[in-house]
């Protein structure tokens, strides 16, 4: 009998039934910074897998590893005071440049990562052109990247000092992203935040982000939609954009909302970025508060959008049934919401939103911000983002404004005389409730709109 039950304890500790623990501790995990743990960590994560999946956890300690590949069923626990550290060796990873991550997997089902841990990717230092360095590295990792996934969860776990983008998710649906903390280096150009690439069904909420680069940027890399994204209650700072649409827009983007959002030194709070000929229809932002301002070289541009052709030869994009209500913005550089000529925004709504001016910025070298690489120009680069108002809209048809407050001081406004708000190329709206607490010009300015009703 004593035979029988040693042995059923030893096959126990060997390989845990379905939905059990597995320790990487267990598996020879040594936790103490100086020993790569890859071998080890993988190991308890193919046991688990073997198993149908189940917990593989990291106690207390410093695990440094290399790229680490989840399978279906597998959730990563980080107990508290666990780090699990990325391998800064390139040999340590599969892919290439920007491809490589700790935290790879693919074609995975309900997969997990979770815990009061870090994943720390000892990547702190400065980096970027515009911080003046001049060449990238060879090599740049992320520290999770899943691909064609379903039923994803990451909640609770802290992100450090990220080399590249933190958390990229491409084709995936079904995913949560709840009480993750990021903070990447400032300085460092690429560190975004979350990247949910042509995603479906994402919810991400009570984060609080850091970034040398976008905060949460929604992308659409290929001809895939990314569609029903909800961002609420999430505190967001960025060397760029907090909240963003595009650059990459090859695919539409559909039913997308931020809301209950808080924004701080960032340059462009809430940004859409159309360049590739797709569609963006059905973004909202709502109860946002933003406290603007911008590293060396960007230019502040508290909510944008803008359609462009990254190329000569490239598509021209739409964007429709977009509305910005509720917004409570401090900083002093306006608004900048333009369309095309050939393609001008449909559908804008504009509602219950609070500009105080704290210290206005001089426009005269003002440009609209680009976002991405891009090889085609033209005046809207520049035309409306140096006009004087707080908010400039150019090319909408179909713009509905209510309730527009700018709250300036006189001498400021002595200073630099703006307007609340300029229209240009307007087809069709109304405008209502747009004031300026001082000044004795109109609050609103029109130039060659038709169908246009305003009123106090």
């Amino acid at each position: 009998m004593k035979l029988v039950v040693c042995l059923a304890l030893a096959l126990t500790t060997a390989a845990p039934a379905f939905g059990g623990i597995f320790s990487v501790r267990d598996y020879g995990a040594k936790g103490d910074r100086r020993t790569n743990d890859r071998a080890a960590i993988q190991s308890a994560i193919d046991a688990c897998v073997s198993t149908g999946g189940g917990v593989v956890r990291f106690p207390a300690g410093a695990y440094l590893s290399g790229q680490l590949n989840l399978g279906s069923g597998v959730t990563l626990q980080l107990d508290r005071g666990a780090t699990l550290c990325a391998s800064r060796s390139a040999k340590d990873y599969s892919g290439g440049r920007h491809d490589g991550a700790l935290l790879m997997a693919e074609k995975a089902v309900g997969i997990a990562v979770k815990g009061q841990g870090i994943i720390d990717g000892q990547a702190n230092g400065d980096y970027g052109k515009r911080w003046g360095v001049p060449n990238e590295p060879e090599f740049r990792t992320n520290l999770i990247s899943f691909r064609n996934c379903r039923r994803v969860s990451i909640s609770d776990v802290a992100f450090h000092n990220s080399d590249s983008w933190t958390i990229v998710l491409t084709r995936c649906d079904h995913v949560v992203i709840q009480g993750v903390t990021i903070r990447n280096n400032y300085r460092r150009l690429n560190s975004d935040g979350i990247d949910p690439d042509s995603c479906t069904d994402v919810r991400i909420n009570r984060c609080d982000i850091l970034t040398g680069d976008d905060s949460i940027v929604l992308k659409t890399g290929r001809d895939f939609p990314c569609s029903d994204v909800e961002v609420t209650d999430c505190t967001l700072e960025s060397a760029t954009c907090a909240l963003k649409l595009g650059t990459g827009s090859y695919g539409d983007y559909r039913s997308i909302r931020f809301a209950d959002c808080r924004i701080k030194n960032s340059p462009v709070g809430v940004g859409l970025y159309m360049k590739d000929g797709a569609t963006m229809d059905g973004i909202t932002a709502d109860h946002i508060t933003m406290q603007m301002s911008s590293p060396d070289t960007h230019d502040v541009v508290p909510l944008f959008i803008d359609i462009e052709k990254r190329d000569p030869d490239s598509r021209i994009g739409t964007v429709r049934n977009v509305t910005f209500s509720n917004i409570a913005i401090a900083g002093g550089s306006g608004l900048l919401l333009q369309g095309m000529p050939e393609s001008p925004i449909q559908n804008l709504v504009l509602r219950n939103i609070a500009f105080h001016v704290t210290t206005p910025d001089d426009y005269q070298k003002r440009k609209k911000p680009i976002g991405g690489t891009r090889t085609n120009k033209d005046e809207r680069d520049t035309l409306y983002a140096r006009k004087p108002t707080y908010g400039a809209v150019a090319y909408v048809k179909g713009l509905t404004v209510e309730n527009f407050q700018v709250a300036i001081a006189a001498p400021d406004l002595q200073r630099f005389p703006r307007s609340a708000l300029a229209g240009f190329h307007i087809d069709g709206g109304t405008i209502a409730g747009v004031t300026r607490t001082v000044g004795h010009s109109p609050p609103v300015e029109l130039n060659d709109c038709s169908g246009v009703t305003v009123a106090r």
